[in-house]
């Protein structure tokens, strides 16, 4: 995905980055990544190989929702990648901003991917403004399929299959979903 949706100065958000494989693949097309990975020890990895690689990856150790605050990453029993704040393992306090809240800092992503354990539909809800900005989304739909559908379509976005052979348009947002807008499509 990163191959087909990146080129050279494309502005890359990566949303739910875990060790960075997306953010590091997008980094040496030529993109500038910011990548957001709630776990504080998977962020300070990215940090780290950013660094070692001279890559343009900003690592910001934070969770993303619909609003700014304080919350709890939940740890699954399937390990750090599966870190949530929809889940209800073992806790840890992180700090939560939205999408939109990160347009104060960052210029607006043009490919926003996001994997985020569940908690897709409140990511999305933050993201207002930055839907505005008509970016191509990669998103991992796990729940809410038909509130994420309703709220892309009202951004003008299509959604189709992702990791299909060929690019079938879809009724609703599925695991692997492709979100483009429409003037785009």
């Amino acid at each position: 995905m990163a191959r087909e949706l990146v080129q050279p100065n494309t502005i890359v958000w990566d949303i739910g980055a875990n060790v960075g494989l997306f953010s590091f693949a997008a980094a040496a097309l030529g993109a500038k990544v910011v990548a957001v990975e709630p776990d504080p020890w998977l962020a300070s990895l990215i940090h780290r190989s950013a660094l070692i690689n001279k890559l343009p990856v900003t690592a910001l150790a934070a969770a993303v929702s619909d609003r700014i605050g304080i919350r709890e990453l939940h740890t699954s029993d399937e390990g750090k990648s599966s870190g949530s704040l929809e889940g209800n393992g073992a806790g840890q306090t992180v700090i939560s901003m939205t999408l939109d809240s990160l347009l104060n800092y960052f210029a607006a992503p043009q490919v926003l991917k996001i994997d985020v354990e569940g908690a897709e539909l409140s990511v999305l809800e933050g993201s207002q403004r930055v839907l505005q900005e008509r970016p191509r989304l990669f998103c991992e739909v796990t729940d809410h399929h038909e509130a994420i559908g309703e709220l892309l379509r009202n951004a003008n976005y299509d959604f189709f299959a992702a990791r299909a052979s060929t690019r079938s348009s879809l009724k609703r947002p599925s695991r692997d979903t492709l979100a483009v807008p429409r003037s785009a499509s």
